[in-house]
């Protein structure tokens, strides 16, 4: 007996079953890996010294601590008013629409259609009535997380619009606290200008009276009216730059500039306190307080995204369609009903040649990851520098102000001192106006560290994050909170 070799009835379907048995092992080769996230390793601790007074939980309502309600309710108009703030919420909502429009692609899509005619319908050989109707669906599987990738991209870019918004709020805070210290520093410093032009003009009064009573020399009588048209111009000048700080703050906060004098008028200037907030020793900590750090560490995780889907994009595309239809046909009175639906076709496109774009589109893609973890390290160094400079700053303010009001007290003991003498005609005119002159610079000086440590505190404020953590990009939305209050200038909890 001779057997003969068994052949199969179709041939040609082995190939295509062995390439349906492979198929899954050749997806799951093609596997995408996006660049991890990018590490920090910020110094252990800081190396300017600390405030020592405050919790890191009053950072947030700290315009309270200052009893001054004026500057509470300026905070809330500006905030209200900023450009800035508004441009943020924009930009929220722009990456709320992307985030949406990136989830979308993950799911089918349903488009329905319809029409109708009348004509000559060759099939039935008469006039006829057609109206069709349909459901139409595609679905692009996402095998190797294309669209997932996009979408993760999106949602990264949204927590980074989020946390965006809040650092805004923070600098439009900061920036009227500044405005506002300034004013009333400058307003301090007119009131001793003024009280100094006073004194000068009452003396210039008194030894032009002696000039013309033989008791003062001419040249005595020039010197005292110089220092008194110095004085004058100096309060003069002095003003000026006071009104140029009102001018500020009413463009900040969108007041009207005559409420906004009167209510500066009738508010007195509460104390300055020793010490508002107090800061977490890690630099880490802070790091992780910053909403800008927050922001480029999300465009970072968005561009990692980014080249996973550049890489997903050599892959093959599964896509998946189908549809359900009914279709009625009326002529010489009878009706004809049609219903279809189909399932298909399962359509795989595979990237053969592109001339190298799909490979360019990936490396692109990691160069523009490289560029994004650059920057957040360069952010992240910079928050470090802008609270160690704050730091050094509110030191040397602090350290100072105490020998500054020493030497401001004992200037002003030995002017009084001088005056004394000169109206008992033990000194010369030469003597009491140095010593009016040491003491004049020596106020000034005091006024002028006080602003500086009032000027730390908020610059540090605004460079430890204003109080800001990571649990506020999920907490608040800028779209339901357009109105936020300073005695809250962290997030309030609207939901998103």
């Amino acid at each position: 007996m001779k057997f003969q070799p068994m052949r199969t009835s179709k041939p040609h379907l082995m190939p295509l079953r062995v390439i349906t048995w492979a198929l899954p092992v050749l997806l799951a080769a093609c596997t995408t890996v996006p660049p991890a996230s990018v590490p920090l390793s910020p110094a252990a601790q800081w190396q300017a010294p600390l405030p020592h007074h405050g919790s890191v939980a009053q950072l947030g309502q700290w315009w309270q601590q200052l009893g001054d309600p004026l500057l509470v309710d300026l905070i809330d108009a500006a905030q209200l008013a900023s450009p800035t703030l508004a441009s943020a919420r924009s930009k929220v909502a722009q990456a709320r629409t992307t985030r949406r429009v990136a989830g979308a692609a993950l799911g089918p899509t349903v488009d329905a259609t319809g029409n109708a005619s009348r004509g000559f319908n060759e099939s039935l050989a008469s006039i006829a009535s057609t109206g069709q109707a349909g459901l139409q669906a595609s679905w692009e599987i996402d095998l190797f997380g294309a669209n997932a990738a996009t979408r993760h991209a999106a949602q990264a870019r949204f927590e980074g619009a989020q946390a965006g918004w809040h650092d805004a709020r923070v600098a439009v805070a900061a920036e009227v606290a500044q405005s506002y210290v300034s004013l009333r520093s400058c307003q301090r410093q007119l009131a001793v200008a003024r009280f100094d032009a006073t004194s000068r003009s009452e003396t210039a009064r008194l030894i032009d009276l002696s000039t013309k009573a033989g008791f003062e020399t001419p040249a005595n009588l020039a010197l005292a009216r110089a220092s008194s048209a110095e004085a004058a111009a100096r309060a003069i000048n002095q003003l000026a730059l006071c009104d140029l700080d009102v001018k500020a703050l009413v463009y900040l906060s969108a007041m009207d500039e005559a409420p906004l004098r009167q209510r500066l008028a009738q508010t007195a200037e509460p104390p300055a306190p020793e010490a508002l907030f107090s800061i977490p020793s890690v630099p880490a900590q802070v790091l992780a307080q910053r909403p800008d750090v927050f922001t480029a560490e999300r465009e970072v995780a968005a561009a990692s995204a980014e080249v996973g889907n550049a890489q997903a994009q050599r892959y093959p595309r599964l896509t998946l369609s189908g549809s359900i239809g009914t279709a009625a046909v009326r002529t010489q009175g009878n009706t004809i009903d049609l219903n279809t639906w189909s399932i298909g076709p399962l359509a795989v496109t595979l990237p053969l040649f592109d001339g190298g774009q799909r490979v360019a589109n990936v490396d692109a893609a990691v160069a523009r990851y490289d560029e994004a973890a650059a920057l957040y390290r360069a952010r992240a160094r910079q928050a470090v520098r802008e609270v160690e400079e704050a730091l050094v700053n509110l030191h040397s303010a602090s350290s100072r102000e105490a020998d500054v009001q020493t030497a401001a007290t004992g200037y002003r003991t030995a002017f009084e001192a001088t005056q004394a003498l000169y109206r008992g005609g033990l000194t010369s005119l030469v003597d009491l106006e140095d010593a009016r002159r040491r003491a004049l610079t020596a106020e000034i000086n005091l006024l002028a560290v006080q602003r500086e440590r009032m000027s730390a505190w908020v610059t540090l404020y605004r460079a430890v994050g204003g109080g800001w953590s990571t649990a506020d990009v999920a907490s608040t939305n800028p779209d339901q909170a357009p109105a936020p209050t300073a005695a809250t200038t962290t997030s309030s909890s609207n939901g998103s």
